[in-house]
This record gives C-alpha cells, structure tokens and sequence, in this order.
C-alpha cells in the first residue's frame, strides 16, 4: 500500500515545505493539503523536487466563516469561479494532480444548480490532467454542508456525465454518515477518484476506533488500487509519534 500525507492535519506545527520533507522521512509515498495559497509556490516546489514526493491533491478556499467553500452558493459565482481559478493556477504551478472543489454549506434545487454549473466551469477551465473531485462530508462534522451522502455525489457525477470529475471518498466521512465502508467502496470504485482515512468515530489516529483499517486497507488492495491513500486524521500529539499504523501497513502487517 501507499499512504499520502495530509498535511492540512500531520505536521502543522511546521511551514508547509518542511512539512512535505517531515512527510518524505516518516516514509509516505506522496502529500496533499487543505488550503496551501499562503505559501509560495517555489518553496512548495523546491520541497518536492527536494523528496521527490509529489502533491496529490489540495482544496479550494472555503470563503468566509462559516461558509465551507463556495461552488454550490447560490448568487456567488464570481467568488466561486475565481477560488476555482485560484486552485487551478497553484496545481498547476506545483504539478498537483487533483483539486477538491469544496461545495460550501447550502441546500436545495438552487444549489444543486449553482454547483453543477460551476463545476461545468471548472472542468471546461482546468487542464485535461488535473482530476477535480468532490466530497461528502457527514452531517455531525459538517450538518450544514451542500453534500452529504455518496448517494448524492453520484447523482450529481451522472448529471455531469464527465471522467474529469470524480468523489472523493473519505472513509471517515462515510463510515459516520452510511457506514459498511468497504461495501460503499466496492460499489463506488469507478467513481472514486480519491481516498482518505482516519479513525471513527473521533478522526484521530487510524490504529484505534470502530474501524479495522488493516482490513480495509486489504480489502482495497483487492480492488486493484494502486494510488496512495490519503492519511487525513488529527494527530493530538506530535505527528511522529502516531506513525505506528503506517510502519505497519508498510510491513504489511
């Protein structure tokens, strides 16, 4: 298995390029972030050129407090569209391959609109190599945010009817919201454009909780997925010191 670094949660005592060479030390395979734009571009880029890890994924701004992105905002399309812009330039400035374009917390008819319709914009503005994705996010964590079940992603994915735009399936998320993740993956699996992991029921450290993630990380290796998976939990204590999961999937324990 191969794990990538969130490092929007590990390492954030640290800048963002010492960041990514704590990450190449502790033995992942790849990084990704929340919210990187504060950081210069060349500092990122000589920090990956540097370990050779390359930038999975970061996420479009969430606007204002409270707001938790801005695609599916009715009436906000300008701000929308250029945090959208804002992602596209900073991936591809640092080769990154994927961009979450966070809905923002919204409901109903009119937002499901606003958010394909930007979505449509995204897609038709960021190049063919970079893979936009989208994430349902439970509703204790985040009650009031556009999307909320795999089900749902999946229609909006079949109504936009385009490769360029996948889910982001966060086992957390799904576990807190549908449960029987392995079961949600199996069948999401040509959908899925991402994966990430952390513990249920308190997004900690992924070697406690209610799930067995040595099984799930089996059981995904079954399916034949070979990209790294996405290590987004809240450490608590000093990131180095909750690496015993990953020594252990690397040995394949």
């Amino acid at each position: 298995m191969k794990f990538s670094a969130n490092l929007g949660f590990l390492w954030t005592d640290r800048a963002l390029p010492d960041a990514i060479r704590a990450a190449k030390t502790a033995g992942f395979d790849a990084v990704e972030c929340h919210w990187p734009y504060d950081t210069p571009v060349d500092a990122v880029n000589d920090a990956l050129q540097e370990t050779g890890l390359p930038m999975l994924g970061l996420n479009t701004v969430r606007g204002a407090p409270g707001e938790n992105g801005l695609t599916a905002l009715p009436g906000r399309e300008t701000e929308a569209r250029a945090a959208i812009d804002q992602a596209i330039a900073y991936a591809v400035a640092t080769r990154t391959r994927t961009i979450h374009v966070m809905a923002g917390n919204a409901s109903g008819l009119e937002a499901r609109g606003t958010f394909l319709d930007n979505l449509r914009y995204a897609r038709a503005t960021c190049p063919e190599d970079i893979l936009l994705l989208i994430e349902p996010l439970n509703r204790h964590d985040a009650p009031r945010y556009f999307l909320r079940t795999t089900d749902q992603a999946s229609d909006l994915l079949a109504d936009l009817n385009d490769p360029g735009v996948k889910m982001m399936f966060d086992c957390y998320h799904v576990a807190r919201t549908e449960g029987d993740v392995v079961t949600r993956l199996e069948a999401l699996l040509p959908l899925v454009g991402h994966i990430q992991f952390a513990a249920v029921p308190d997004r900690g450290v992924p070697d406690q909780g209610e799930l067995n993630y040595p099984f799930v990380f089996k059981r995904i290796a079954a399916l034949g997925w070979t990209r790294p998976l996405g290590a987004e939990y809240r450490p608590g204590d000093e990131t180095d010191q909750t690496l015993g999961w990953l020594r252990a999937a690397k040995a394949g324990a």
